[in-house]
């Protein structure tokens, strides 16, 4: 009885957006004062209900709500370590979004629907991180791509956003088909839509060795539906392109909504397991999305072209992570980039600001092969060090080194740009301690979000020989990409060089072929007034080059 009272309770996050939701119908216009002080009391709410949820896990380890449905199939609520983890999440980003709403929209005309869409989008996020059911599982994904749609679609007489919407519209019910497919199979399979049935079951079967037809194929549909939700190559054009939406928009979406596929997989971990093939996808299209998005990344000038591609390549190394059964790994990834994300996204106007007042000045590359060797010997002894002090097993932790091994590529990159410069020893020391901060910060989280989700998530195996093949060819991708990153101060000139970094910059055009697959391109009605987009695309060249110009000048 105690249990069903305090799972009812944490409905209570949800319950107080939508009725901020509800409200904002009859307060849409400007200054709607009243749901600009039930908004952020709703936020408030939220928080509060969010850090007693972890109390209460922290007591009872797994509640669940009473169930309402037919057949199993229906409403239940789920709190446990990953869902707790992922309420205070978001509702420490609704709040910091409705916040900044409140300024950044005041004396928009339709301030008030801006609040309730807003609302309604972290209602529908709590409600899929809190199912406990098959039925609300997949309601609450459409719902939060329905919510989405109609914040992108917010500014009608903007093309870009339109165009942008019904590609993501697309994509989106492809991702809703995929996974309704998996549900109906799983639920004929078991019999049953309760989660936790679902995965004792599974457990249960994998101990003792009982087969499960078609479980292969759920694995595959719940990896295809993460894929198309998180922006994954080729369809991740549509999150390039939302950038017309208002920042709050961009900061709620980059942040919290687009974790859902990297979310779905971890709490489906234990159906993934008993797969083969869905790992190795996850692998392939994640690590690969990773790379192209990173590198192009690197090309861009404009601040929020470059961040879309910074969240495609991250959800893309989340992907990656769950595919090699790093549960823990790909958590902790999922929630720092969503802090990092969103504060990104909210102070991007004042970029240009603060990197006029950082003054800061490049340090001259030498290009010496030896002191470029030297760095890489440097992090990767850094990080053995760290491996072998922590007791990590490579027989049984392959999937884990690798993972922290792509991210010390990183370090790679530090050590040599301060051992190849004329930055002297108070560039290099600064290397070494921030180098040591990474590598301690990564070994430790990591351990931490292990035991947090230890009984959510399956015990970490070794990587079959397709998927250590995979990760093979992932390794050396990064690794031989980061090498030319490092060499890069000796090809700045070279014509090849600057011709290639022009492809790169448009993404190798993949995003002009997803446009024509869709007919996107042709979707919206021409405007009337042609002259008002010359100038819109002359003053954004003039920020773009403003841009360029700081940080040339930096």
């Amino acid at each position: 009885m105690l249990q069903n009272l305090l799972t009812s309770l944490t409905l209570v996050s949800p319950v107080v957006f939508i009725l901020t939701a509800i409200v904002s119908w009859f307060q849409p216009g400007i200054r709607p004062f009243f749901l600009k002080k039930l908004a952020t009391a709703a936020s408030i709410i939220s928080i509060s209900i969010a850090a007693l949820s972890g109390f209460f896990v922290a007591k009872y380890s797994l509640l669940e709500s009473p169930f309402y449905g037919i057949a199993d199939l229906g409403f239940s609520i789920r709190l446990d370590s990953l869902s707790v983890i992922m309420l205070n999440m978001i509702a420490l980003l609704g709040f910091i979004v409705i916040r900044f709403s409140l300024n950044y929209l005041d004396g928009d005309s339709r301030h008030g629907t801006f609040i309730g869409r807003l609302a309604a989008a972290i209602a529908s996020v709590q409600l899929l991180v809190l199912s406990g059911n098959l039925g609300i599982l997949f309601i609450a994904w459409v719902l939060t791509s329905m919510s989405l749609h109609r914040l992108l679609v917010f500014y009608k007489e903007r093309p870009g956003a339109i165009i942008a919407a019904r590609k993501k519209f697309i994509v989106a019910r492809l991702g809703d088909v995929s996974l309704l497919a998996s549900v109906i199979l799983l639920y004929s399979k078991f019999g049953t839509g309760n989660l936790e049935v679902l995965f004792q079951t599974i457990k249960t079967n994998l101990a003792t060795g009982i087969s499960m037809p078609g479980i292969e194929l759920v694995a595959v549909l719940l990896a295809l539906a993460a894929i198309l939700k998180s922006a994954q190559f080729p369809t991740h054009g549509w999150l390039i392109e939302v950038m017309e939406t208002p920042t709050p928009v961009s900061a709620l979406l980059h942040a919290g909504l687009l974790n859902a596929g990297p979310f779905l997989i971890i709490r489906m971990a234990f159906v993934m397991d008993a797969s083969t093939y869905a790992s190795g996808i996850l692998i392939g299209i994640g690590g690969f999305t990773a790379l192209f998005a990173s590198v192009v990344f690197l090309t861009q000038t404009s601040v929020k072209t470059a961040l879309g591609y910074s969240s495609v390549a991250h959800m893309g190394f989340s992907l990656m992570t769950c595919g090699l059964g790093v549960y823990p790994a790909a958590m902790l990834h999922l929630v720092s980039h969503s802090f990092y994300k969103a504060h990104s996204f909210l102070s991007s106007g004042s970029v240009i600001e603060v990197i006029r007042a950082s003054n800061v000045i490049n340090s001259k590359r030498i290009g010496s092969p030896i002191r470029i060797l030297m760095g890489a010997l440097l992090a990767l002894g850094l990080y053995s060090g760290f491996a072998m002090l922590w007791g990590i097993d490579p027989e049984k932790e392959l999937s884990l080194l690798a993972i922290g091994g792509i991210i010390i590529l990183g370090l790679t990159r530090l050590f040599t740009s301060a051992l190849d410069s004329n930055g002297g020893k108070k560039l290099i020391l600064k290397a070494i301690a921030l180098s040591i901060l990474v590598t301690l910060s990564f070994f430790t989280l990591e351990s931490g979000a292990h035991f947090l989700l230890s009984s959510q998530v399956p015990e970490l195996t070794q990587p079959n020989l397709f998927e250590s093949i995979l990760l093979g060819i992932m390794l050396m991708a990064f690794g031989i990409t980061v090498f030319i990153q490092i060499i890069t101060p000796t090809l700045s000139s070279n014509p090849t060089y600057l011709a290639l970094a022009v492809h790169i910059r448009n993404g190798l055009y993949i995003n002009t072929i997803f446009d024509r697959m869709v007919r996107s391109l042709y979707t919206h009605k021409p405007l009337q007034h042609p002259v008002l987009i010359s100038r819109t695309v002359k003053q954004k060249s003039r920020q773009e080059e403003t841009l360029e110009k700081t940080l040339a000048e930096a």
